[in-house]
């Protein structure tokens, strides 16, 4: 019976997504900004904490290898992937700069950067957007239900109306996961 429930709400949550036409056009603005992006030789960047820095990486993974069909690769990165400069960073400086800090050194204008947070106010992800706007990309946030902070700090906002975070996380992924889709198809169509 437990189990039943949890499947419920997660099944729960996906209707409300599917009858968000305001969610779903954000989703449609966010891929457009990224196939824009990649077609002028851009990158789109992710960064999240715990099971959100694992949603990053899966789907940077998606654009930069495959989703459905062989094509060419995207460049697309998780930007904690790099362990010792994660430490590094976080020993020298904070942990509130890991991001923000190779922001500022990948991150060029034009590109994307994509945070993560069921919250919307993980301090380093927030900084991240923060010096991504300053260097003129495009900044995309995947929040739970309010947004958090990121609310007002990105050009896209995709909240997942939801307050409990493993249901937020499911909604991440099937929002990432379209989002991947339609980036590919628009810029590989099938003839």
């Amino acid at each position: 019976m437990r189990m039943q429930k949890i499947i419920k709400a997660s099944i729960d949550l996906k209707q409300l997504i599917l009858k968000d036409l305001s969610l779903q056009q954000q989703l449609e603005e966010a891929i457009s900004l990224c196939v824009i992006c990649l077609k002028n030789d851009g990158k789109v960047l992710f960064c999240g904490n715990g099971g959100s820095a694992a949603d990053a990486q899966h789907l940077a993974a998606e654009l930069s290898g495959r989703y459905y069909y062989d094509r060419p690769p995207l460049y697309a990165e998780a930007l904690h992937v790099n362990t010792s400069y994660l430490t590094a960073v976080a020993n020298d400086y904070d942990f509130e700069t890991v991001y923000s800090r190779m922001v500022e050194a990948a991150g060029r204008k034009g590109d994307i950067l994509i945070g993560l947070s069921t919250s919307g106010n993980s301090a380093n992800v927030v900084k991240a957007i923060e010096k991504a706007n300053e260097i003129g990309m495009k900044t995309i946030a995947f929040t739970g239900e309010t947004g958090g902070k990121m609310r007002e700090l990105v050009h896209v906002l995709l909240n997942v109306p939801s307050t409990d975070t493993p249901r937020i996380q499911e909604g991440h992924i099937l929002l990432g996961h379209i989002l991947c889709q339609l980036i590919e198809e628009q810029l590989f169509p099938k003839s």
